[in-house]
């Protein structure tokens, strides 16, 4: 999807995206851990952001963290995504947004496998297409 052709307000994402969708991409919430399509998921493919079909990881880079949502040590593009500060919730942390359509993934750690350069991509299924 190009990006004129993207939802231009509130109204439209609510109508493309399911409720949890929304909640999760557009307004920033968080699935249950261990509760995702893609947790344990382990067969090869891309992953796109479900808001609008930007590639974003490749299964060639997830691994299992534990931690209860889809982890992978890079995006297949660093151009694909954007990171932002985040203070939310009494915490320091990175967000991870898809550049495209500015949705929220998840977040990104430095508690990721050292062999892989450390970084730990903690993205929620829910925002997550498989292709």
């Amino acid at each position: 999807m190009e990006p004129d052709a993207l939802p231009k307000n509130d109204e439209e994402w609510r109508k493309r995206l399911t409720p949890e969708q929304y909640d999760v991409l557009r307004r920033g919430g968080t699935e249950a851990p261990f509760s995702g399509a893609y947790v344990g998921d382990h067969d090869a493919g891309m992953y796109a952001c479900a808001a609008c079909g930007q590639e974003l990881f490749s299964s060639d880079t997830k691994f299992d963290s534990g931690t209860g949502w889809p982890s992978f040590t890079d995006p297949v593009n660093l151009e694909h995504i954007e990171l932002v500060p985040d203070t939310s919730h009494g915490m320091v942390r990175t967000e991870v947004r898809c550049r495209r359509c500015g949705s929220h993934l998840g977040h990104v750690f430095n508690d990721g496998p050292p062999e892989k350069g450390g970084k730990r991509y903690c993205i929620n299924s829910v925002c997550l297409l498989k292709k």
